[in-house]
């Protein structure tokens, strides 16, 4: 269709299968990253609506500020400050889930042919929203403690980048929890070479074991740093709400972005949201998440150490949604989905749309968080069982180095 602009791809990214599998009652999918849907609050996000509602006040069904509701970005304010974030209200801007906030950024920075710097790999529903500017994307690879920084600092001193995309914690696929040094490291790159930095930070607050590190954002000294939060995973993805935090010289034409795209969100939602956080403690509610996660993340990695075959790489997260199993000799992960583990009723994210450049195949991201620990155990057994015979009849599994990393 020629009256489609240039920028419009029609080809498969893979991300609207997530969505497909998921639906779909006789599949054991690994494959969204959904939140479990037995762990969201209803009862207390039913009372909050309701309670919200039964104010009476006329205000709330019409148009409000584009920054959003002022208490509930102080709010969001004051638990950045518990990631070492110095923010206030004027600081947040209330978005439709962190999802618009990656949007606006990238409308904000790229213009055709920009150049950007992704993880390799990273998250999907990101490079969707990225590849509607046509960015230039290079690519730092994922090690077991964050980004290359040594990688990344041979792009930045070889090529023009506008920014760079991170997710520090329990990174989306590899589960994988950026250092602190590297931290330091990417703000002193960005300093260096006049970039900015997008930090998303959706599974920042699930984590199983270890101390929290300080965001990102905590040791910018120059206003560089984006950062993302939402409510997708401690409360309901279908609240549609995130935040951005940002210092005025990016969040003002950020704003005028969002009004240009959406006017506002959800004034409804917003007030709602507020209401619940006065009355209730989320930090307890994301304690209950994160004892139920860590029992099925336990469970999902036992599985693969007695089912999967031995010289797979496997990181152990310490939080977050996802197992990343690495290095599955060469084997076309899609290939292998298409042509054998969805006739056994299985599904997971092949790696080839996660690395934008490389597009490594030989790779998946497992998710546990949304299935039962018996689910999880008979399609882990099920998954292993298919990759055993078919590395069986190649010549390149004794080739895979076996390592399982607990990262912190």
């Amino acid at each position: 269709m020629t009256q489609l602009a240039r920028r419009i791809k029609t080809t498969d990214n893979g991300l609207t299968d997530l969505f497909a599998y998921a639906s779909n009652p006789d599949l054991i999918s690994f494959a969204g990253g959904y939140p479990n849907d037995q762990l969201f609050p209803k009862a207390e996000l039913q009372a909050a609506f309701s309670d919200t509602l039964a104010t009476g006040d006329a205000t709330l069904f019409q148009y409000t500020s584009t920054s959003g509701l002022e208490s509930l970005r102080t709010k969001f304010a004051k638990r950045a400050e518990q990631a070492g974030v110095q923010a206030t209200a004027a600081n947040v801007l209330l978005t439709q889930g962190a999802q618009q906030g990656i949007d606006l950024t990238a409308k904000l920075l790229l213009n055709p042919g920009d150049g950007m710097v992704v993880e390799g790999p990273t998250y999907l529903g990101a490079l969707s929203a990225f590849d509607a500017y046509e960015p230039t994307y290079y690519e730092a690879p994922m090690e077991d403690d964050g980004l290359d920084v040594n990688e990344l600092q041979k792009i930045l001193m070889t090529h023009s980048v506008k920014f760079i995309y991170t997710i520090p914690d329990f990174q989306n696929p590899t589960g994988v929890t950026m250092s602190l040094e590297k931290r330091k490291a990417l703000v002193r790159l960005a300093n260096q070479y006049d970039v900015i930095i997008l930090e998303d930070t959706p599974y920042r607050d699930l984590r199983f074991s270890g101390a929290a590190l300080p965001a990102i954002k905590s040791f910018d000294t120059e206003g560089r740093v984006i950062m993302l939060g939402s409510c997708s995973k401690i409360l309901s993805p279908s609240l549609r709400l995130g935040w951005l935090i940002a210092d005025e010289k990016l969040l003002k034409p950020i704003t005028a972005l969002k009004l240009a795209s959406d006017v506002q969100s959800s004034n409804l939602t917003m007030r709602a949201v507020d209401r619940y956080l006065t009355d209730n403690d989320l930090d307890q509610h994301i304690q209950a998440m994160n004892t139920a996660y860590a029992t099925k993340k336990d469970a999902m990695m036992n599985a693969i150490k007695t089912y999967f075959p031995e010289k797979i790489h496997v990181v152990n997260p310490a939080g977050g949604f996802f197992i990343f199993i690495q290095n599955v000799g060469n084997l076309d992960m899609t290939q292998f989905l298409k042509q054998t583990m969805l006739a056994e009723n299985i599904a997971y994210v092949p790696s080839e749309h996660l690395f934008p450049v490389s597009n490594t195949k030989n790779a998946a991201r497992l998710n546990y968080t949304n299935l039962t620990e018996k689910t999880i155990q008979l399609g882990i057994q099920k998954l292993g069982g298919q990759l055993k015979q078919h590395l069986a009849q190649t010549n390149w599994s004794t080739d895979i180095q076996l390592e399982s990393i607990s990262t912190n």
